[in-house]
């Protein structure tokens, strides 16, 4: 979760909060490539989660974070007094933490895949670097196999504690999404309104498809959950509201003002002024916007507040001033790089992104949900608008192959950014997840035992 944006200038209408939105436009030329991704951090001696503070003999979290800073030498984000995260050199990306101490690179946004993968090969070794002698290493999976919620240590950031107090309120996993789930997601530009509602419609068709491909988390408190992507399950009850597929991104006339009314609809969490969060769960931006809010009275919206308020939603795909694909769980190194992969070259190619609205344009808004609903468990052998949806994959796999290689970017040996692509192509040839993978060595060489994906799946 990225940094909170400090702008106070104040909104007069909602035609503000559509043409900010609007403000995100670029010519392809300009197009960039912004992929995150969080990891659990843990103790490799007896593989237990990584406080804030840390425990005797051991830094934790905040020495992570110093650590950074001291090598890389970025800006800390300080909350209370704590610092929670670093940003880079302008433009150069960002440290987080989500709110289980989930560590989270936010990268700059890059011209091509390859430059992903080194900034990607870059931070982990960077981390590493830091956390060794702390006895700290990280797995990055979908969600956390081994603690409980109650074993998962709460990070000291302000508007966390007011998002754990709501959670409950409207759903049934929004804590386990908070404290135990990792994703990988990449933000991807637009040029226009049209070609925003159309990136928005084929990702949000779509973002199923990624879900069964990054499958990586079937396991849960050291067993078997039942299911190859929980965090995606974990979604389908965390808050209703403000996740989900946006069926109404499908209605003729969709627009960015579309997406401003829903978004308008959405409960906020808070208002930030100055360094203190003001709890407003459940209240209406709208009556912010109207300076009626009965938590403040008088105070009135900010465009800090409507980017806030913004990066508190939580749909399939998330449209701020870019498309946010937020459908995979994170995964071993080549995975973190395969989504931005799989989506750049269905989405940043004319020809693969035609070809693939021409492939799910027939779906259904209950046919949509069916798929979403059914991946979690059943991955690539759900189906769609009756169809397999390992025969879809392989068909949507090919657009995306195609369009990086018209995209033509090239490194230093000759490859187009088509390699990445690579360990998808097993999971689709296989027909198997990594999650399913990882269920098969649960029952055969780890014996019954979860432990083991911590070490062998370590970045």
């Amino acid at each position: 979760m990225a940094r909170d944006v400090s702008d106070s200038t104040p909104i007069g209408s909602k035609d503000e909060l559509v043409s900010w939105i609007e403000a995100g436009e670029k010519p392809a030329s300009s197009f960039r490539i912004g992929t995150e991704h969080e990891k659990f951090p843990f103790y490799r001696s007896d593989l237990a989660p990584v406080p804030y503070e840390g425990r005797a003999g051991a830094g934790g979290i905040r020495a992570l974070l110093e650590g950074m800073q001291q090598r890389l030498g970025w800006e800390p984000i300080v909350d209370a007094g704590n610092i929670i995260g670093l940003a880079g050199p302008e433009g150069g990306g960002a440290i987080s933490l989500e709110p289980g101490g989930q560590f989270e690179l936010s990268g700059a946004p890059l011209e091509t895949l390859h430059e992903t993968q080194a900034e990607l090969a870059a931070h982990i070794a960077d981390v590493k670097a830091v956390a060794v002698p702390h006895g700290i290493g990280f797995a990055a999976l979908g969600a956390s196999p081994l603690w409980t919620r109650a074993e998962t240590p709460v990070m000291p950031k302000g508007r966390y504690k007011i998002m754990a107090n709501y959670m409950p309120k409207v759903g049934t996993l929004g804590l386990d999404m908070m404290f135990r789930t990792c994703t990988v997601q990449v933000n991807l530009d637009f040029a226009t309104e049209a070609d925003m509602v159309r990136k928005l419609r084929v990702s949000l068709a779509l973002q199923p498809l990624a879900t069964a491909l990054f499958a990586s988390s079937p396991f849960l408190e050291r067993k078997l959950n039942g299911f190859q992507s929980m965090r995606s399950e974990i979604w389908r009850d965390t808050d209703n509201a403000r996740s989900g597929m946006l069926a109404f991104a499908f209605d003729e006339g969709m627009s960015y003002e579309g997406y401003v009314d829903w978004a308008l609809d959405v409960p906020m969490y808070f208002v930030k002024r100055g360094d203190t969060y003001h709890d407003v769960a459940g209240a209406s931006f709208r009556d912010l916007l109207a300076g009626t809010l009965p938590q403040l009275p008088g105070e009135r919206a900010t465009m800090s507040d409507w980017a806030n308020h913004l990066s508190t939603l939580f749909p399939e795909v998330r449209l701020k001033r870019f498309l946010e694909m937020r459908g995979a769980d994170a995964g071993p190194p080549e995975m973190l790089t395969a989504l931005p992969a799989f989506w750049v070259g269905l989405l940043y190619d004319t020809s693969a992104l035609d070809a693939a609205w021409d492939l799910v344009r027939g779906w259904s808004a209950q046919e949509r949900q069916a798929l979403r609903d059914a991946v979690p468990k059943q991955g690539l052998a759900a189906t769609v608008a009756g169809r397999p949806l390992h025969e879809v994959a392989a068909e949507v796999l090919e657009l995306s192959r195609a369009g990086l290689a018209r995209r033509a970017r090239a490194d230093g040996a000759g490859q187009d950014e088509s390699v990445f692509l690579a360990p998808l192509h097993e999971i689709v040839a296989r027909r198997r997840s990594l999650a399913q993978d990882l269920e098969e060595r649960f029952r055969s060489a780890w014996n019954g035992k979860v432990e083991p994906v911590m070490t062998e799946l370590a970045l």
